[in-house]
């Protein structure tokens, strides 16, 4: 699959998720806990969302980060693609690494956020699209 500018790909949802590495803690990273009333809620992820119509990958990741974190992306690069079919919607998931980013971090969508390390992974139950994900984190980690 080609990946587009628009905010679906033949019929994908396209979503941009964030891997955010602790500034201070080389091995932690940050999540971010679903909203009740939305799609998978009370699961954990990374931070990030759905892609606007006629954002680029990269502008979507920077608003999604600062409506949801208060985080200015300085600079970010591509990581891993996932396409993830649920019962009621495929998801397209595109994961960048944010190499640099200013900004004191919260919840402003009063969402929770947790700073974890590689090694609590399995004590959080994430969506089946970000477990290839965090499989390919834990397998760079100890590269």
């Amino acid at each position: 699959m080609v990946v587009g500018e628009s905010n679906s790909t033949e019929g994908f949802i396209h979503v941009v998720a964030a891997i955010i590495w602790h500034p201070l803690e080389e091995d932690k990273i940050l999540i971010s806990r679903r909203k009740k009333g939305t799609h998978l809620e009370n699961y954990w992820e990374l931070p990030g969302g759905k892609l606007e119509a006629g954002e680029s990958r990269l502008e979507g990741l920077r608003r999604e980060l600062g409506e949801e974190l208060n985080l200015i992306l300085i600079k970010a690069s591509p990581f891993k693609q996932v396409e993830h079919q649920y019962n009621d919607r495929n998801i397209f998931l595109d994961v960048w690494v944010v190499e640099n980013f200013s900004g004191e971090l919260h919840g402003r969508e009063r969402q929770e956020i947790r700073w974890i390390s590689i090694n609590e992974i399995d004590n959080y139950q994430f969506p089946d699209a970000d477990l290839p994900i965090f499989e390919a984190i834990r397998n760079n980690a100890t590269a």
